[in-house]
């Protein structure tokens, strides 16, 4: 079980915390909503949960819930930049259809 970032995905997120100026990684989780039936979500942790699962990739530390690593388990995060757009890309083994804007997905 495992969720990692790319290399350039781990740099952006490390230069964000750091302009932040605090933060102890990202969360990464899945929540229900979407035209295809889950969404991602994606924020700062500047406190551990309880329950929390966590993975180290490239220096940066990803926080998971339990019932959400069922749905990303296997996703690497990267960040690309396609012309004049750029963003995180998920790249999900788990997902078996995803809407037309690639915001939601199903599993």
């Amino acid at each position: 079980m495992a969720i990692t970032l790319t290399e350039r995905a781990a740099t952006h997120v490390s230069n964000f915390i750091a302009k932040r100026g605090k933060g102890l990684g990202i969360r990464l989780g899945v929540k229900t909503s979407g035209c295809s039936g889950m969404a991602y979500k994606l924020e700062f942790v500047d406190a551990a949960g309880e329950d929390d699962i966590t993975f180290d990739s490239f220096g940066v530390t990803v926080f998971t819930d339990p019932k959400s690593l069922a749905y990303i388990d296997g996703t690497e995060l990267d960040y690309v930049k396609e012309g004049l757009n750029e963003g995180f890309r998920f790249n999900n083994p788990n997902v078996k259809n995803e809407c037309g804007c690639g915001e939601s997905f199903n599993v």
